[in-house]
């Protein structure tokens, strides 16, 4: 998430963003690649084993109790190595934070108890590394509307057993009976997502890999109605894909339909749309059309501030991009205030020695050296390099 001194870095967070999925069915968690269909009714869809899906993932699991010579935890951990290889238990938080800090390149996924999730997911969520965050408690009802600010949190459960067999069932096993909008995910249903979302993960040949998405999606086309979620999550997905490959045209068509279907379908100020336009302002941004990608960064951030608490991580990332354009632009008034609210939000919500406090320290620091004010700049980039000591290899 660094940021070159001529090259502002705009950050994404949300859906697609994480390539994520609609939150409106089983169907749109259970087909978005449709891996486990009959083969004899689909051969489009992308076979990935689960041994291969599950390898490039490390689980860490935090918990102040944490104890495997305990009958609950060893044998729970007995269940999730047959089916993830790479485990890191941790007691103590700041030990996890750091650990996970310096896996720069590896995708995380952390079960935390729900005694420290409160206080531990706040300074993790924004870290690139974190794929997903499921939390592991007693009473499930006090963190559910907590829950819902952090988009990475996956799932509340109060027994880690079933869960460990819903990873391993769900990734073969697709239930598609019908679950209205707003009810709530079955465990099982939410490891189908995560498996089908680690596909996306699989740095194979995107060509291929767009080519199956697109056949999927029209055959979709031809059984569902024009304004099915399930649609808009593949187009989502589609999108996504284009837009990894740098064919940003094709990535704005299939993000604006994603956005077309979901605006039928969901409330107007629903958290999904800010990372709708977040995304079709990230393509607008590399594709240089600047007043197109700061509309829909403005709109993501307006939604955001309606959906989110006013120092989630997400407006930060919000408030990074929107300076990014502008610092683009030659704005660099504007480029500075919208770095610098960008950077007080993060300093609330993020550990202070996190590697995205080092990113906005170097936008700062370029946006003072483009205005020509070098003690400033110097000063900016000496703190980034400070944080980047301690928090990078």
């Amino acid at each position: 998430m660094g940021c070159g001194a001529s090259s502002p870095m705009p950050i994404c967070n949300l859906p697609n963003e994480r390539s994520s999925l609609l939150p409106t069915s089983s169907t749109t968690l259970n087909q978005q690649l449709d891996l486990n269909q009959n083969p004899k009714r689909d051969r489009s869809r992308i076979v990935v084993p689960l041994d291969e899906l599950v390898q490039n993932f490390l689980l860490v699991w935090l918990d102040e109790k944490f104890d495997e010579s305990v009958d609950d935890y060893g044998h729970s951990i007995k269940q999730l190595r047959r089916t993830v290889n790479k485990i890191e238990t941790f007691c103590e938080t700041d030990e996890c934070i750091e650990y996970i800090l310096q896996l720069q390149n590896q995708k995380i996924l952390l079960i935390i108890s729900g005694a420290l999730c409160e206080t531990v997911v706040p300074r993790v969520h924004n870290m690139t590394q974190l794929y997903s965050i499921y939390v592991f408690c007693q009473k499930k009802e006090k963190y559910e509307e907590w829950a819902k600010q952090w988009s990475k949190v996956k799932g509340i459960f109060t027994e880690i057993i079933p869960i460990c067999d819903a990873v391993r069932q769900s990734a073969r096993q697709c239930d598609e009976d019908s679950v209205p909008i707003g009810s709530e995910i079955e465990p099982s249903f939410m490891y189908t997502q995560l498996f089908k979302e680690i596909i996306l993960t699989i740095d194979f040949d995107k060509t291929k890999e767009v080519k199956e998405l697109v056949e999927y999606a029209h055959i979709k086309e031809k059984t569902l109605p024009p304004n099915h979620p399930d649609l808009a999550s593949f187009y989502n997905n589609i999108g996504a894909v284009y837009r990894n490959m740098g064919e940003y045209s094709k990535a704005l068509t299939y993000y604006e339909k994603d956005l077309e279907i979901t605006l039928k379908a969901l409330p107007p100020n629903h958290p999904y749309f800010a990372g709708s336009y977040n995304n079709i302002g990230l393509v607008y941004d590399n594709m240089g059309e600047y007043s197109k990608a700061l509309s829909s960064y403005e709109r993501s951030l307006e939604i955001r501030k309606i959906a989110l608490p006013p120092n989630h991580p997400d407006l930060a990332s919000s408030y990074n991009n929107i300076g990014s354009v502008y610092d683009n632009m030659g704005e660099y008034s504007k480029a500075l205030s919208s770095y610098e609210r960008s950077l007080e939000i993060q300093k609330i919500a993020l550990p202070s020695n996190h590697p995205d406090l080092a990113a906005s320290y170097n936008n700062i620091g370029s946006v003072y050296h483009n205005m020509g004010e070098y003690s400033k700049a110097l000063s900016s980039h000496e703190r980034s390099l400070e944080i980047k000591k301690i928090a990078l290899p």
